[in-house]
């Protein structure tokens, strides 16, 4: 195939698991590549582990502005501009993103972590013994939903809705029969209507430590437009769920799938807290996030254009063995499990990391408990994005105990 032919925005490539290939010629052959006829339109890939943190610690010429794009390869639509922080360049991204920074403070980690083993027991001591369930249904879904309606602080029978909205946030990269635009506009309104009700309720309260009580008390967001709300509602729901949803469901695919990791685990539950960060490198549940240039810059010796995408791939950066030793294997122990690129770095780094490790945490801590074993069944399910690396089911059993 020419290189100028290679489209990674194709979601077929992540559908079927089969974009690793193509990722390598591409760190071997062109790590700054021109996609001149994408799916969404011409863009630069960036797939090498050191010019991924490059183009991220140049926020002045690489933006990642939502009036210019935003962080995903396909623009926002015309009429439907939802800013948030993580779509913003300096000064406001660091004001906004300042407002719910003490949700994420390790004192208030320390008082979930409570919440979240509750939850977590709560889920795993209600699935069926010697019986196929599916994983992402039953555990997955409900251990990410659950700790972000604690933090949303709404009620537990509208967890539901959490996930359906993050859902249908990330709709855009999927594939035809998915939701129209208009489809889509609707229910993410009616997710605004429904905040919008919670931020009238909070802001007649005394400040409290949820993620709605902290917006609506914080100077730099009381006087965000409705459209910014909802963008940075998007923002923590998707972060909260789709990243820790799908990362569950790969650990225990990729336990599987490397049985002498599994037996490792079993009999030093230890490593548990060099498999967690092991585990999300290895599933990178963002495959990208996008930059557009704001001025034309050489970059990698090509010419790059002021207004040019520019898309940055966690998920190749991730398997770069120029940074990363033995990067297409799953090692619950490695040396530096840390080296990895699926938080982003730079400014935009993920404030919720030591969150979302620490699920993972609790959820093995409580599994390996009670089981030595969970066997998946089938294959997986995967969602049709080339943003999101997601599951829509995960076949398991849990054997019964002899």
């Amino acid at each position: 195939m020419p290189l100028a032919a290679i489209d990674m925005s194709e979601t077929d490539l992540y559908l079927n698991d089969t974009q690793a290939p193509y990722f390598k010629r591409l760190r071997d052959e062109a790590p700054v590549h021109y996609c001149p006829n994408g799916r969404f339109g011409a863009f630069w890939s960036i797939t090498r582990y050191a010019d991924i943190r490059a183009v991220e610690a140049n926020p002045a010429v690489f933006s990642s502005d939502a009036l210019f794009g935003g962080i995903t390869i396909r623009d926002q639509p015309p009429g439907f501009t939802t800013p948030m922080f993580i779509a913003m360049d300096p000064p406001g991204h660091a004001v906004q993103r300042g407002a719910v920074a003490p949700m994420f403070a390790r004192k208030n980690l320390d008082l979930l972590e409570v919440r979240l083993r509750e939850c977590v027991t709560r889920i795993l001591d209600a699935l069926p013994i010697g019986e196929t369930f599916d994983w992402v249904d039953q555990v997955s879904r409900e251990v990410a939903i659950q700790m972000l309606a604690i933090m949303l602080d709404i009620p537990f029978a509208d967890r539901s809705k959490l996930s359906a909205w993050s859902d249908m946030a990330v709709a855009v990269d999927e594939q035809a029969g998915g939701p129209s635009p208009a489809e889509r506009q609707a229910v993410l309104l009616q997710c605004l209507g429904y905040f919008t009700d919670l931020w009238k309720t909070r802001i007649a309260l005394p400040p409290r430590h949820d993620l709605i009580s902290m917006l609506a008390h914080n100077p730099a967001t009381q006087g965000m437009s409705p459209m910014t709300y909802l963008g940075n509602l998007m923002l923590l729901i998707v972060g909260g769920n789709d990243t820790t949803r799908n990362s569950i469901t790969g650990g225990l695919l990729f336990l599987n799938d490397n049985p002498a990791q599994y037996r490792k685990l079993r009999h030093d539950p230890g490593l548990i807290g060099t498999m967690v960060p092991e585990i999300i490198r290895y599933q990178t549940p963002l495959a990208h996030m996008r930059r557009t240039a704001r001025s034309d810059i050489m970059f990698g010796g090509e010419q790059i254009r002021k207004g040019d995408r520019v898309i940055l791939w966690y998920v190749s950066g991730n398997r770069d063995e120029r940074a990363i030793e033995q990067p297409d294997s799953f090692l619950i122990d490695r040396v530096k499990p840390n080296q990895h690129l699926a938080y982003g770095s730079g400014i935009h780094v993920c404030m919720g990391s030591r969150l979302a490790e620490m699920q993972l945490r609790i959820l093995w801590e409580e599994i390996l408990a009670r089981w030595p074993l969970i066997e998946v069944v089938g294959a997986p399910a995967r969602v049709p994005s080339s943003f999101i690396r997601g599951y829509q089911s995960l076949p398991v059993r849990i054997p019964a105990r002899s």
